[in-house]
């Protein structure tokens, strides 16, 4: 055999490793950094003689992630929610020493602030609120009978979790370093070309309809994970940290060109029998698809996004001309007033597409450059969390605290400190998390798994050992798959029950006290805290159940008034990130309920076409110029404010009067605009009415859709969706 047969043959496995290193490479590589820092950390705490060492080694498995800016953004409020919990733990203690009557009551509605914080802020934000909730559980509760204690027991956690914090960022950023900025280029890199393909797929209006929602979901997912992943690379890529407000743009207008196709999608859909409309449209079609589609499925590197910037500007450049070609072409054939209004609509969201995807690129473009003007971007991602989930979150961690407090004060139970305790981390932990119950069970179950090995580790293994390497060796295997499960999505609870309790239980301190009894109960303890707090997410309103799904979809509809209504500064790159992030959120809620998801797919549809067009007549009125003609009372000004109104009462009370109330005002609406120019004709600029009749039609065509949940609801009559 010949060297390059040899060579040729050898290509198959070295395409296997490279497909082994990018999946389950990247998790033994977590496992072995996470195991590294664990004995790292472990044994500067015993030489340092902290009082408490396996603290430290807890902070290693809480922070530790598979990237290095996951890593530095969780130390960071890791430390910032260690602080504010021991300094508001001193403060309790100082306020009510040894009275468990108010102590016990003040520190589960710092618990319960706590919990909603972390309801409130999705992210790594809200870890910091977790750790100031079960941080004052944690050094309050072992010192309410020794108050004198509790400043050095705060100094003393402060600096175990800071040794920890320090060992953990270390190891992530010098040991195989897994960056989150390298990610989220990836992701930049490739997101278009996806989205190239998608528009390809369905830009006739055809395609079918679950892949088209299942895209959708995708696109939603990315647009807020991108967001996540931005404010990541701050903490470790100041290369990226001075493109971060040109990542924030490009999130935004991906936003908006998904918006943007969405609707030429949806009308082109509801416009498929129209042979001449469609006819007539298709040129235009076909130039844009001919465009998009070297840039279909590859990465769109900075080049390519210049050469998309000028294939989108000798695109728009030759537009306007070819639309009047063809509504000349199309004038012809004398089509009635409703194919007309559908060709006027479908051409200038197919503009406005085209718009948005320019701006796209020139962003895409510009982060070749160190500093570029397209930086200075004023108009964040804005996130939005229902208050009721928030008030539940934080009504479940005080109730968690105060019952099973009073119960350990009553039965003074040797264990019951640290129940409450775990009880208080399991209940901030899991406050996040879409099903705290299952989360919490996972977590006891975690624990259980732990109380068997540690067991056998405290009792059978550590009497023979002799030395620091022989404890690894004996802890590693533990360890180890503890941070395998906790590396798997669906299994994370298991992995962090096992890896924080069996730390806390079963990892010997510098003097090891070998308490069988003690043992027994605390892991008693720990379970049984976690199984409560699983019970309790299970029924003080549970955010998987039914309630906060419509609470959520109230809010969802909330936002067509947001854009009647809001202020006219940043508003469609804010009524685009909260739509998204409240689908995000319920999307994830409703797991396992497909009709569930469905409803709120097409609710977002519905919202995101009327809210835009609301959005685009609203521009169109604050550019007009002072002129009689453009008066505030004018009827075609009025009808549209009636309009809004109706809007208003439809999508907080969708039924069929308010569905026909709003068609009859959209209907005036776009009569009053037909006749607005005649007593003005030679005042009026006839682009801007076209372009104000176009979104009244395309209103009036999202309302009248089949597909809406309108086209059910109203039928209904009015729900009760509390």
């Amino acid at each position: 055999m010949s060297l390059l047969t040899q060579r040729l043959g050898a290509l198959p496995w070295r395409r296997a490793g490279f497909e082994w290193a990018r999946s389950d490479g990247v998790t033994w590589v977590f496992i072995f950094k996470v195991l590294l820092a664990a004995f790292v950390t472990l044994w500067l705490a015993m030489r340092l003689e902290l009082p408490q060492p396996r603290t430290a080694m807890i902070t290693v498995f809480i922070v530790m992630q598979a990237q290095s800016g996951q890593v530095f953004a969780k130390s960071f409020y890791r430390l910032l929610g260690t602080l504010a919990g021991s300094a508001v733990t001193v403060l309790l203690v100082a306020l009510f020493p040894q009275n468990t009557e108010l102590f016990l009551p003040s520190l589960a509605l710092w618990i319960g602030l706590c919990s909603a914080g972390a309801q409130r802020h999705r992210n790594f934000r809200g870890y910091g609120f977790v750790l100031a909730g079960y941080t004052a559980a944690m050094v309050g509760l072992p010192v309410l009978s020794q108050p004198d204690g509790a400043f050095m027991a705060a100094v003393w956690r402060v600096l175990e979790i800071s040794l920890g914090l320090l060992v953990s960022t270390f190891v992530s950023a010098a040991v195989l370093p897994q960056s989150s900025s390298a990610a989220m280029r990836n992701a930049l890199y490739q997101r278009f070309g996806v989205f190239a393909a998608f528009v390809l797929q369905h830009l006739g209006g055809e395609g079918d309809r679950a892949q088209f929602e299942h895209a959708h979901v995708r696109f939603i997912a990315e647009a807020v994970g991108l967001e996540s992943l931005r404010a990541l690379t701050a903490f470790e890529d100041p290369h990226m940290r001075r493109r971060s407000g040109r990542v924030s743009r490009l999130n935004s207008e991906f936003m908006a060109i998904s918006t943007r196709f969405n609707a030429l999608h949806q009308l082109l859909e509801r416009i498929h029998d129209h042979g001449q409309v469609r006819a007539a449209l298709e040129p235009a079609l076909q130039g844009l698809a001919s465009l998009l589609a070297p840039f279909a499925g590859r990465p769109l590197t900075d080049v390519d996004a210049r050469r998309l910037t000028q294939a989108l500007e000798h695109y728009q450049a030759g537009f306007t001309d070819e639309v009047r070609r063809l509504r000349a072409l199309f004038v012809e054939r004398e089509p009635s007033e409703a194919d007309l209004l559908d060709f006027h609509t479908a051409f200038e969201l197919l503009f406005r597409f085209v718009v948005e995807l320019h701006s796209y690129a020139q962003t895409h473009a510009s982060l070749a450059a160190h500093n570029h003007a397209r930086e200075q971007w004023r108009e964040p991602y804005r996130a939005q969390t229902n208050a009721w989930a928030c008030i539940a979150s934080g009504v479940r961690g005080a109730v968690v605290l105060l019952a099973l407090g009073s119960y350990w004060l009553a039965t003074a139970w040797p264990s019951g400190a640290m129940m409450t305790l775990v009880a208080a981390a399991t209940v901030g932990l899991s406050a996040a998390t879409p099903n705290p119950r299952r989360f919490s069970f996972q977590m006891a179950c975690g624990t259980a798994l732990g109380a068997a090995a540690g067991l056998v580790e405290y009792f059978f293994v550590y009497p023979s050992l002799d030395g620091f390497p022989l404890l690894c060796m004996a802890l590693a295997p533990v360890l180890a798959f503890g941070a395998f499960l906790a590396s798997r999505p669906q299994w994370v609870g298991y992995g962090v029950g096992l890896l924080i309790f069996f730390s806390i239980g079963s990892v010997p301190g510098n003097l090891t006290v070998y308490d069988p009894y003690g043992f027994i109960n605390d892991y008693i303890g720990m379970v049984l805290g976690m199984l409560f707090c699983a019970a309790a997410g299970a029924i003080i309103l549970p955010p998987n159940s039914r309630w906060l799904w419509r609470r959520l979809e109230q809010d969802l509809r909330g936002l067509v008034v947001f854009a009647i209504s809001g202020r006219s500064k940043g508003l469609s790159s804010a009524f685009e990130s909260r739509v998204r992030d409240l689908v995000h959120q319920a999307y994830g809620l409703a797991a396992g309920q497909p009709q569930v998801q469905r409803d709120l797919l097409r609710w977002m549809f519905v919202v995101l076409e009327v809210g835009h067009a609301i959005i685009e007549l609203r521009r169109e009125q604050e550019g007009l110029p002072i002129h009689p003609a453009y008066h505030e009372r004018q009827p075609w000004r009025q009808g549209i404010r009636v309009l809004g109104r109706s809007l208003i009462r439809l999508f907080i009370q969708p039924n069929q009067a308010n569905l026909e109330r709003s068609l009859y005002a959209v209907d005036h609406a776009i009569v009053a605009v037909q006749r607005a120019d005649e007593p003005f004709a030679r005042h009026f600029d006839t682009s801007v009415l076209r372009r104000v009749q176009s979104y009244l039609h395309f209103i009036r065509s999202s309302l009248l859709d089949p597909q809406s949940p309108l086209a059910l609801l109203a039928s209904q009559g009015p729900r009760d969706v509390s």
